[in-house]
């Protein structure tokens, strides 16, 4: 993933230092979104062991970043660290992902309504130019372009709430929702897929328009479109596989 042209890196929203210096505190978050998007993209499978010597060679970071990393990813539900027994991938949970959809359901068209009204000028601008490159991700079938597009529009929207209590819960939802939506992009059809992106783009022009009740309308309709097509892609693969381990990261 490269920094866009205001050094967010497009996969969480985080900030990445524009000028190529890198501070102990970017190199952290880095590390972070490298380890977030490859758990997400199943590149680090559900039930793998997490090596912290062979996580620092894999993202050509220190220990200190790969250690911070997986402490946040920890409080967010997506690895579990056991004394003595390490840090594994957390199981992909079929319940946790219908809870998480419900919480979603409630919280998400609120925070888009509130972005619609307290969005600065420079937010809408990033909300709206999140997806400019999906049809050829898409095309491609670039799923970590994607994936990083998806991820990087709800954390805008999210944090352009100004809740913050909102927003800290709102992002890790996002998080695991999306290791589900990795594995019913197979299921999709394109033209699916270029619905579901022309639905974001919605939600992105009411937020511009201040349109606070069109946002939430807006948002609702994205949420709606995906447990569908995850129930689909799931529909053979039983709660057994899904809590299912993989083999340690060499």
């Amino acid at each position: 993933m490269n920094p866009d042209a205001q050094g967010r890196d497009p996969g969480t929203g985080g900030i990445i230092a524009a000028s190529g210096e890198w501070s102990p505190e970017l190199q952290k978050a880095r590390a972070y979104e490298q380890i977030l998007l490859d758990i997400i993209l199943g590149e680090l499978p559900p039930g793998a062991r997490l090596d912290e010597q062979a996580l620092t060679r894999r993202y050509s970071t220190g220990l200190a970043g790969v250690r911070d990393a997986l402490g946040r990813l920890a409080l967010e539900g997506m690895v579990v660290r056991r004394s003595r027994a390490g840090t594994t991938v957390s199981p992909l949970d079929l319940v946790d992902l219908r809870e998480g959809y419900e919480a979603r359901a409630l919280i998400e068209p609120h925070c888009a309504a509130m972005a619609a009204k307290n969005a600065t000028a420079e937010e809408i601008a990033l909300i709206a130019s999140t997806f400019d490159d999906a049809e050829r991700a898409d095309r491609e079938q670039d799923r970590r372009a994607l994936i990083a597009m998806d991820q990087r529009f709800h954390a805008l929207i999210a944090r352009a709430s100004r809740n913050a209590a909102l927003a800290r819960i709102l992002i890790p939802l996002q998080h695991k929702a999306a290791r589900f939506w990795v594995y019913s992009m197979g299921a999709t059809t394109q033209e699916e897929r270029l619905a579901d992106i022309c639905q974001h783009r919605a939600v992105a022009h009411r937020i511009a328009e201040r349109d606070a009740e069109g946002a939430r309308a807006a948002m609702i309709l994205v949420l709606g479109t995906m447990p569908k097509t995850v129930k689909r892609s799931l529909t053979n693969w039983g709660e057994e596989d899904a809590h299912s381990a993989s083999p340690d990261l060499a």
